[in-house]
């Protein structure tokens, strides 16, 4: 694949060399603690190379690598696909759209092979990464997954649990991203996060057309000062997120940027996607 230069000199490229691969590796530790079991080895960040997948990173103009993206290529109900495994951004060059000009190398190197769709998964408590995944990239989210990744990861990140929205990324056209208006929610009931209490409220409202979730603005600072209301919030929204996808509803908008709390809304019908 050919270099992609940034407009502050960052690079995008394929790891090249046994270093870097390493060095991706190294990124993985920071990420997700040194006990992370998931952890990608560099062997496997190599042979991904070789059958179609990816291992990228984002280099600084002195050669740091400052994050990095992996994935593998293969076939899902008889049609080739992509899943992007890994992505994550060094904390001191966060805040730069590093992670979003990765996935969209990533997006590159799946429209050559002609790969239409790209998986991943995230974590639905997590503010900052559904604005990306839903507002800026256009994905939209395609299953809900209780503890997808189990509880026994050895990661600080993963202490309460692995819940998980599986992300659907057309890669075969331009992306259009979910509407984020707040006057969406003007008048949808709220059925869980709220307080963080955990009420099991899903069942008040079992088939209003629209109903909004809410999760912390900031989930990880949440589980550091109070781990026990962090809790409360995980159990509330993923009894919702289950009430709700098992009926056929699907995320239609994100709203971030709350004074307490962002939002998803839940359609049973679908909502306009933002111009």
């Amino acid at each position: 694949m050919h270099n992609v230069t940034l407009a502050d000199g960052v690079v995008i490229r394929e790891l090249t060399t046994h270093e870097e691969r390493a060095e991706a590796v190294l990124i993985q530790d920071e990420t997700w603690g040194a006990g992370f079991t998931e952890r990608v080895p560099a062997a496997i960040l190599m042979i991904a190379q070789k059958t179609g997948g990816i291992s990228a990173g984002a280099f600084s103009n002195r050669g740091r690598l400052l994050g990095f993206v992996f994935g593998i290529t293969g076939i899902r109900d008889g049609r080739l696909i992509h899943w992007s495994d890994l992505l994550a951004v060094r904390v001191e060059a966060q805040g730069r759209h590093l992670g979003e000009a990765l996935k969209t190398y990533q997006r590159e190197h799946c429209r050559r092979l002609g790969i239409e769709t790209m998986y991943w998964t995230f974590d639905p408590m997590v503010a900052r990464n559904a604005h990306l995944n839903l507002n800026r990239l256009g994905a939209r989210v395609d299953q809900f997954v209780p503890d997808m990744y189990g509880a026994n990861t050895s990661s600080p990140l993963h202490a309460l649990g692995t819940d998980r929205f599986i992300a659907a990324w057309n890669v075969g056209a331009e992306p259009v991203p979910l509407s984020s208006a707040p006057s969406l929610l003007a008048g949808v009931p709220v059925v869980a996060g709220g307080d963080g209490d955990g009420s099991p409220i899903p069942e008040l409202f079992p088939d209003a057309r629209t109903v909004a979730v809410r999760i912390p603005n900031d989930y990880h600072a949440l589980v550091d000062a109070d781990v026990e209301r962090a809790q409360r919030w995980r159990a509330s929204t993923g009894r919702a997120f289950g009430h709700y996808f098992s009926r056929g509803y699907r995320v239609a908008a994100f709203v971030s940027g709350g004074a307490e709390a962002a939002t998803y809304l839940l359609s049973s019908t679908g909502l306009p996607h933002a111009s």
